[in-house]
């Protein structure tokens, strides 16, 4: 199977220098093709690619030979698959990339690990710090982050190792003040990283918007923001990257709730909420893992109502549907519950149903 390990390079100044150039040749490159497919619809990856030739050959282009050939070829692919994504999954046109945009990226092959140095091809060895051993490395991708750090993203190959655990069965319900609650009654609190970082960052959007835009200072300023950003993104996906794997290590089947995360986000009242606590990453995570370590993942319909429903006695109770009321007596059998505990019992008998 494949994987993307993503490390931190430290490029030297030239090798700074040879990057950006990458990034702007690669964004240049796109928007060239870009232009052309809007113009004649008939133009597919192979005619933009025998542009690309025809590019290098002109005296003012002569600069796309100075980077990586493989990187803009690349480009060109990731414009063909965008044009694809319209009609098989739905969305919406590509759109010419802003050279503004301070999150740049761009993908190769030919990459080669060799001690604490990573081979780039035009680029040479650059310094990275490497995290983990890795297998076979199919494609590179090398990002420049709105803070000005640089990453090195490898598709590698690797052989998963499947757990020995055949019996534990778990029951997952979502939330916003518990972060989940199993079907055990244990609660993971939510880490709400965005929440703790939410007065540094009015501070420091304050301290931006009083710069004059394109100045010195205002950059400097937007560094900061940036990087409490990227602090902020680092602690979730830790958060969530090491819950997902114990998770999965230690069930061998895993009911979830098939959330409807995209609409809830519509809510102005709980879209920032929603967004910090991130479960679309985090459902993600578990599907794949699943696949890796051989557990397997059910999803609940939306529709159940799994809030309702009397675990014990099968009793639906319509008057839960409003989310203040926490704990309910069921009328049916009298037994007191949880709102969340018992939504997650409830998930875990329907997905093992269904399953």
């Amino acid at each position: 199977m494949r994987k993307g390990v993503k490390f931190r390079i430290y490029p030297n100044k030239k090798q700074k220098k040879l990057l950006q150039k990458t990034f702007g040749c690669t964004r240049l490159v796109y928007n060239k093709a870009l232009a052309m497919r809007k113009e004649d619809k008939t133009i597919h990856y192979k005619e933009t690619s025998s542009c690309l030739t025809n590019w290098k050959k002109q005296e003012e282009l002569a600069f796309l030979k100075e980077v990586d050939a493989i990187a803009l070829q690349q480009a060109l692919r990731d414009l063909d698959k965008a044009y694809q994504n319209v009609f098989k999954q739905g969305r919406g046109y590509p759109r010419f990339r802003k050279k503004q945009d301070h999150r740049r990226s761009y993908r190769t092959y030919g990459a080669k690990l060799a001690g604490k140095h990573l081979y780039l091809p035009k680029v040479g060895w650059v310094k990275v710090r490497q995290s983990m051993e890795v297998g076979k490395i199919c494609h590179t991708t090398v990002l420049q982050m709105p803070s000005g750090r640089y990453f090195a993203v490898l598709n590698v190959e690797f052989e998963p190792a499947f757990h020995l655990n055949k019996e534990n069965v778990v029951g997952l319900d979502m939330g916003l003040h518990s972060f989940y609650t199993d079907s055990n009654g244990q609660k993971v609190e939510n880490p709400g990283c965005l929440k703790q970082s939410l007065k540094k960052l009015r501070k420091a959007q304050k301290c931006l918007s009083r710069r004059q835009k394109g100045s010195t200072n205002w950059e400097k300023q937007r560094i900061r923001v940036a990087r409490i950003y990227e602090k902020v993104s680092d602690q979730r996906k830790d958060f969530l990257q090491k819950l997902s794997t114990a998770l999965v290590c230690e069930n061998q089947t895993i009911c979830v709730e098939d959330l409807h995360v995209k609409g809830m986000v519509r809510n102005k009242h709980l879209a920032r909420s929603v967004s910090d606590v991130s479960w679309s990453a985090f459902l993600s995570m578990l599907d794949y893992k699943g696949i890796w370590y051989g557990t397997k993942i059910v999803r609940v319909s939306r529709w159940y109502p799994s809030s309702q429903i009397c675990s014990n006695c099968g009793y639906q109770n319509p008057e839960v549907r409003d989310l203040g009321i926490r704990k309910w007596t069921c009328p049916s059998c009298g037994i007191s519950h949880d709102r969340d505990l018992n939504a997650a019992k409830n998930i875990l008998r329907k997905g093992l149903k269904t399953a």
